[in-house]
């Protein structure tokens, strides 16, 4: 048994969690926001920083600092029937019915599609998604050793193949960073940068993953909980760090692309042109085995980390049931019914996305406030109301036709800072005071367990 990790071990898990993390919206987005950005892609970068990885790092040190064994667990300190509501819900949207699928076509559409004809395509995807999920199955058949596929090979192999293309990009750049900047990044670069940060739902991805870490430093022996929680959190602040130098090259990239292409739809696109500009049809292989191997470990991690957590939840129900489940149904919604269960599935994200972040906050400050279920429940119950109305706020129009969701959605308007999607923030702040305020008379109950 081991009382630490060693370094090289650390490391390992440090890029694992970077995998995890670190799919095709992660690679694409910050390529987007750098075009939009413009010369003020600086002062976006330091927003996107704040959320888009402030949050989820904030996520994998709560994880830590509690000691939990998972999301579920740190969700108990709200009540049992909660927490098994949330992960549910947690995980079969990041899981089957959201994430995977989107994965999987996202991985298709940029790697593999530019080299078929339209008819050939819907045939080829049906293919490919089985194909991806059962390697996606095979590889997370034993959780025990995600580290190795993950953090020592398909991450060094993605990082590998990223590398040399940011590499030429910033040694031969296609244009310069003083470049108009345009939307919202004119005026307000840093707290547009912010919000669109706090929209890549990372801190969701945060509490999902945090059980692989923690199985991952248990399988390497280490059993005392301070420790595997000081590891956990060295672990998050090396996948961060990573994380924050990528976004910032690839943000840099987006804005050099304006010398010699329009600003695209999307950042998919740019990149590509980016991969052809430089290697030419070379540059489409090299772009797709950077997609499709991105794609993939983050599907690995999200599978063996659904099917953790569930049967840890399910007992009856084995892990390897749970995982085959976890890849039969996105392998099939990746090719019907993508776009429907994005319009279904985005209500609900939205509806838990701030219920995470006060978990995720309640627990980074659980050594000076302690643990009481009034401090939890009373910040959750406050929150739950206004991330209803955001989760309603984000159905389509026609969901919402009937005169009280019209009258909730009016309600959702009122809201402080709700045009920022932060709506939910000031109810939060109050349950949070209240809460606290109850916590104080009953010392027992505030302590950190």
């Amino acid at each position: 048994m081991n009382n630490r990790l060693s370094g090289r071990n650390l490391l390992f898990i440090g890029t694992m969690l970077f995998g995890l993390f670190f799919g095709a919206g992660n690679l694409i987005f910050p390529i987007f926001l750098g075009q939009q950005a413009g010369q003020h892609v600086g002062a976006a970068i330091i927003g996107l920083l704040i959320t888009g990885i402030g949050l989820p790092l904030l996520g994998v040190i709560g994880m830590g600092l509690t000691r939990s064994q998972g999301v579920f667990d740190l969700a108990t300190n709200v009540s049992r029937s909660y927490a098994y509501v949330f992960t549910v819900l947690l995980y079969f949207t990041l899981g089957p019915l959201f994430a995977m699928p989107r994965l999987a076509t996202t991985a298709f559409q940029i790697g593999l599609a530019p080299f078929l004809t339209t008819k050939l395509q819907p045939v080829v995807l049906l293919g490919f998604s089985v194909a991806f999920f059962v390697v996606t199955w095979l590889l997370a058949r034993n959780p025990g050793k995600i580290m190795t596929y993950v953090g020592k090979w398909l991450t060094p192999i993605f990082l590998l193949l990223l590398g040399a293309l940011m590499l030429v990009a910033i040694i031969k750049p296609l244009g310069s960073l003083n470049v108009a900047a345009s939307g919202a990044y004119v005026s307000h670069p840093v707290l547009t940068g912010f919000t669109e940060g706090y929209n890549t739902m990372d801190a969701l991805a945060s509490l999902a993953f945090g059980i692989v870490v923690i199985d991952a430093i248990r399988d390497l022996g280490v059993r005392d909980p301070g420790q595997i929680a000081t590891d956990t959190i060295k672990a998050g602040l090396i996948s961060m760090s990573l994380m924050a130098v990528i976004y910032g090259l690839l943000a840099i990239m987006g804005t050099m692309s304006l010398g010699r292409f329009a600003p695209a739809a999307n950042g998919g696109i740019t990149l590509a042109q980016i991969a052809d500009a430089y290697f030419g049809r070379f540059g489409n292989v090299l772009l797709a085995l950077i997609v499709i191997i991105a794609c993939l470990k983050t599907a690995i991690g999200l599978t063996s980390a659904f099917g953790d957590t569930l049967h840890g939840m399910f007992p009856k129900i084995s892990y390897h049931w749970l995982i085959t489940i976890a890849c039969l149904i996105p392998a099939i919604l990746a090719n019907v019914g993508l776009t429907e269960m994005i319009t279904y599935s985005t209500p609900v994200l939205m509806f838990l996305y701030p219920l995470a972040i006060v978990l995720i906050i309640l627990a980074v400050l659980a050594p000076w406030l302690g643990m009481s279920r009034w401090l939890y429940g009373m910040t959750t119950v406050w929150t739950m109301i206004p991330a209803i109305l955001a989760g309603i706020n984000a159905m389509p129009s026609a969901w919402v036709q009937a005169s009280w969701l019209q009258a909730l959605l009016h309600l959702n308007a009122w809201l402080p800072l709700a045009n920022l999607g932060l709506g939910w923030s000031v109810p939060a702040l109050l349950g949070f005071g209240l809460g606290w305020l109850i916590s104080r008379k009953q010392p027992s109950a505030s302590k950190l367990h």
